[in-house]
């Protein structure tokens, strides 16, 4: 069946409290998709970001991100008023996320909250604790540590709650219980608002693909709870991380840090930590991402403190074997892969026996005299169209890069004649194709340039910032979207008027 979705952070809704969130702004988003004749949100990772505010490094791959609760509903809830948000001050620019200003505001009114919610008497909440303590305590202690540690990584603290010895524990779950508390009360309210937010966007035939690192950031309850599951000495510390090898776009390669997968050691277990993953996954969304897809069939492994990636090896991972232990686990899995970059037939074979789609990039096909796998000539029904992704550029800004010869070869294979033209061509080409799946990114019908990028790889400071503006989906441009998907083939099925379901 022929779909198409559109690709928007959630960070990037409109929002009066500095970032976007799960308020009624994200589901007039879902009201939008459904009236364009979309089928899926796609969302980058739900994640409680880290330093860099970069959703694929978090503090745990289970918790949610508490930049994204409602504050409204709180307000709702009673919990707080709308002067104690306004007094909080978390709104900066209307289209980029100001972060150190959202911290530095949100917290304080979630701990307002919590402090006025009563919460410990819900039953609700105390069910949603007992079904989720495998992760949730270990979470919120490892947050409770690091804020008396004021923010430093685990391997910077005291040995024996670096180390989980028992009796430090359960000295710092009694000496920091009002903290630990707190980070459970925003995870209750996180699962409680998007489960919500889900349902509606359900009900109204609109699918969530979510996103999922391949890895987990060094600094994360996951590594300080679970050490065994990565490639650590006796202290802790990695002996060697992730990345990327030199290639025509970086002559240092790339240099991740994260901690790398002991996958003997998740053999043994059956993997369990990875159906546990998934299984976290199945409950957030109805379709997931997995980023850097080609790790599961070999990973580049750097030793730890080199300064660039050049020293790194390719070693072999789990390959379908883990696949194969998750599908016993969950049966068909509607997962996609994040192929993109140089692939090796061995990493074509495993996304073969996986039957997973795999993604296409419109923007890597156009050069001068062109041959890309990237054209759409060149793709099978099994896969996922882009014109871009959150690691590109917006079409717009992408195309004025672009030297003379590939601009002309770009207009030629699109049969346009005029610059401001590509933007709407390269969806119109995106939506055309036999890929199954489309997603375009909300920048590219909206004709938005280089100011509206989400991320620029292997860069720090200016990323993960950018916001819709309040508005910017106009009755016109929802009305593009319906053409395109009708005039496509892609119109969703599952668009029916109330009456009718």
């Amino acid at each position: 069946m022929r779909t198409c979705g559109v690709l928007l952070p959630v960070s990037s809704l409109p929002s009066e409290f500095g970032i976007g969130c799960f308020d009624e702004e994200a589901y007039a988003f879902v009201d939008a998709l459904k009236e364009s004749g979309q089928k899926y949100w796609q969302v980058l990772p739900f994640g409680h970001t880290s330093y860099g505010d970069s959703p694929y490094q978090s503090f745990s791959t289970f918790a949610g991100n508490p930049y994204f609760v409602s504050l409204k509903e709180f307000v709702k809830e009673g919990y707080i008023t709308e002067e104690d948000c306004r007094e909080a001050n978390m709104e900066g620019h209307p289209e980029y996320v100001d972060y150190e200003r959202v911290y530095n505001g949100r917290y304080e009114v979630l701990k307002k909250a919590f402090e006025n919610s009563n919460i410990a008497k819900n039953a609700d909440y105390k069910k949603f604790v007992k079904e989720n303590e495998d992760w949730l305590i270990d979470y919120a202690l490892f947050m409770a540590v690091k804020a008396a540690n004021d923010g430093k990584s685990f391997i910077e603290w005291d040995e024996d709650i670096k180390l989980r010895k028992p009796a430090a524990v359960e000295k710092c779950m009694k000496e920091y219980k009002d903290t630990i508390d707190l980070y459970c009360f925003i995870q209750y309210e996180f699962f409680k608002q998007w489960e919500a937010l889900r349902k509606y966007a359900n009900d109204n035939g609109i699918e969530i693909v979510g996103d999922i690192p391949i890895y987990v950031a060094y600094d994360s309850a996951d590594v300080w709870t679970n050490p065994d599951l990565f490639v650590l000495d006796k202290d802790l510390k990695p002996i060697k991380v992730a990345g990327c090898p030199p290639d025509a776009f970086s002559e240092d390669g790339q240099l991740w840090g994260n901690p790398l997968y002991k996958w003997d050691y998740h053999k043994k277990t059956g993997y369990k930590w990875w159906k546990d993953r998934m299984a976290a996954c199945n409950k957030l969304y109805d379709m997931v991402r997995i980023d850097h897809f080609r790790g599961f069939d070999e990973y580049y492994a750097i030793p730890f403190g080199e300064p660039t990636a050049k020293n790194g090896k390719w070693e072999q991972g789990p390959g379908f074997d883990l696949f194969k232990a998750l599908n016993e686990e969950f049966g068909e899995m509607n997962i996609i892969a994040e192929d993109l970059g140089y692939i090796t037939p061995t990493v074509r074979q495993l996304l073969e026996d996986t039957k997973f789609p795999g993604m296409k990039v419109l923007q890597f096909a156009f050069f001068e005299n062109s041959e890309s796998e990237y054209l759409p000539y060149n793709y099978v029904n099994n896969g996922v169209v882009y014109t871009g992704t959150h690691d590109n550029d917006t079409v717009v800004g992408w195309y004025e890069s672009l030297d003379k010869g590939a601009k002309q070869f770009t207009k030629d294979y699109l049969q346009i004649k005029n610059d401001d033209e590509v933007c709407d061509a390269m969806v119109a080409a995106a939506m055309a194709s036999v890929a199954d799946y489309c997603i375009i990114p909300i920048q590219d019908y909206l004709g938005l340039g280089s100011e509206a990028r989400i991320n620029i790889p292997s860069t720090v400071g200016a990323n993960w910032k950018w916001r819709m503006s309040k508005g910017a989906l106009t009755s016109e441009v929802i009305e593009k979207m319906n053409t395109m998907a009708k005039m496509y083939g892609r119109y969703n099925p599952d668009n029916k008027p109330a009456e009718e379901k």
